[in-house]
């Protein structure tokens, strides 16, 4: 199930939100989990189970760090003094939920992918005999990257000392299960959230404000994702495209991943706030960015800030001399393309933005232009992010490298002149693309726009709203992109 449906905004949504509700306090974290569960396993039930087992070591483990009994009743656990130095048993109850997500996350999304590239390397070397019979196919289960992130952050927010562990099984379900985040992020770490498991408010204020956020975000997907989505999947699909269908279609793809994924954040952040959650924010107008390092602040941040809290500082950092900074740099960037997806093409993306972080980092500059005004600095930035998004959307790498091609003139097809532009540039689609160009650099973030929510932006909202669920009910092109994550 997904947030942009009718199945969803009509049936599920007011379903949960009536028995959430309609519950005493204390069977709604219940009620949560449960609904959680039946909006994952809407399509394919047997991914629950998985959900369940990375659960259910995540919350043993987290109360034997604790220094507790996993299952045993009683008050809540103590929380870890950060300065005291770690048993060999809270060491390994560590070691224990990181391998077990790792392993999980690695068998799911990367063994197909790791058979494929033994295959190949078998047959570059003279050896085919050595190749493995493809006997087992395995199907990625739908958020398993942003659930197991989100649990294994559990285990290491408690060894920290950064929160404190969940004494209910309840409780921990569903906050590794909530419906809001669980298939798309953004990833909520536990550290962010505890409080909040244990008591939070639900006021008027909280509820309205998601309501617009819910109304933005589904804006942003169904009004302005979807057709430019229509506009990249038709370039990036034909046989070959002159330079100027190739910009556009990269263009078209730059504003379907920004507007799909941050309205999907949007949702996800309204939806918790309907339910008295305060989500952190996802996307702060990345295409702003004045430098890559300034975008990677505002792109995908609860997946960023993971990654240098979990990762980057773990390795190092910057804290070990310039050379082990730059090996740390790219080693981050590379893992979090790979997390993207189980495809080399995410590898380069990944080493294509980290090659610009270490390039900056080496210049000591925010920006490698500085001489440019301020509109010069985010063009350029938004063309090196632009270039980025070939091989990201490109199902291979000679695929890529044919787009690449387009972009600098050489993927006119004789006699083919005319064919393609007659669907691109259609008025309706260039007509998407100005407002979506608009909304990018000049209008004000969902953010910030539904923090005070006035009569005229309640207005506005609500008929945002319906204009979503009237296009909805006529759109036959409604992509969720999120599988291969």
């Amino acid at each position: 199930m997904v947030f942009s449906s009718h199945l969803f905004v009509f049936g599920f949504l007011p379903l949960a939100l009536a028995v959430y509700y309609l519950l005493p306090r204390r069977g709604r974290h219940l009620a949560l989990t449960l609904l959680s569960y039946l909006f994952y396993g809407w399509t394919s039930p047997a991914f629950c189970l998985l959900l369940l087992v990375s659960t259910l070591i995540d919350y043993v483990c987290g109360l034997l760090i604790a220094g507790d009994v996993p299952f045993a009743g009683g008050g809540e656990p103590p929380m870890l003094d950060r300065a005291t130095p770690r048993t060999r048993a809270q060491k390994t109850a560590l070691l224990a939920s990181i391998v077990s997500n790792l392993s999980l996350l690695a068998f799911f999304k990367y063994f197909d992918f790791a058979v494929e590239n033994w295959n190949a390397l078998a047959s570059a070397t003279g050896v085919p005999e050595a190749a493995l019979a493809r006997t087992l196919e395995v199907t990625l289960p739908l958020g398993i990257s942003f659930y197991t992130f989100q649990s294994m952050s559990y285990t290491l927010d408690v060894y920290r000392g950064e929160a404190r562990a969940l004494r209910s099984a309840i409780d921990f379900a569903c906050y590794v299960s909530m419906f809001p985040q669980l298939v798309a992020g953004p990833i909520i770490r536990f550290a962010e959230v505890a409080d909040q498991m244990r008591s939070r408010t639900h006021t008027v204020a909280k509820f309205s404000r998601g309501v617009a956020f819910l109304a933005v975000g589904l804006g942003k997907k169904v009004l302005l994702a979807n057709p430019c989505g229509k506009v990249a999947d038709t370039v990036f699909g034909a046989a070959s495209a002159s330079a100027v269908e190739a910009w556009s279609g990269l263009v078209a793809y730059a504003f379907q991943i920004y507007f799909d994924f941050s309205g999907y954040s949007d949702m996800a952040i309204g939806l918790g706030l309907m339910l008295g959650f305060v989500f952190a924010r996802n996307f702060d107008s990345p295409y702003r960015a004045e430098s890559i390092t300034d975008f990677w602040r505002r792109w995908h941040i609860s997946l960023s800030t993971w990654l240098r809290d979990y990762l980057y500082v773990p390795l190092g950092g910057n804290r070990k001399g310039e050379r082990r900074t730059y090996v740390n740099l790219a080693l981050v960037m590379l893992l979090g393309g790979l997390w993207h997806g189980a495809s080399w093409n995410f590898v380069l993306w990944g080493g294509w933005h980290g090659l610009w972080l270490a390039a900056e980092r080496a210049a000591g500059k925010r920006s490698l232009l500085p001489g440019l005004p301020r509109t010069g600095r985010i063009a350029a930035t938004f063309l090196v992010v632009l270039l980025s998004w070939v091989p990201f959307r490109a199902v291979d790498l000679a695929s890529a490298g044919r787009y690449f091609s387009w972009l600098v003139g050489f993927g006119e097809a004789p006699g083919g002149a005319g064919l393609l532009a007659g669907v691109v540039f259609q008025p309706y689609y260039l007509a998407v693309l100005a407002i979506s160009a608009l909304i990018i650099w000049r209008a004000p973030q969902a953010w910030s726009f539904t923090r005070t929510l006035t009569w005229p932006r309640a207005a506005a909202c609500a008929g945002l709203l319906v204009a979503a669920l009237t296009a909805l009910a006529a759109q036959e092109f409604n992509p969720f992109i999120y599988f291969i994550f």
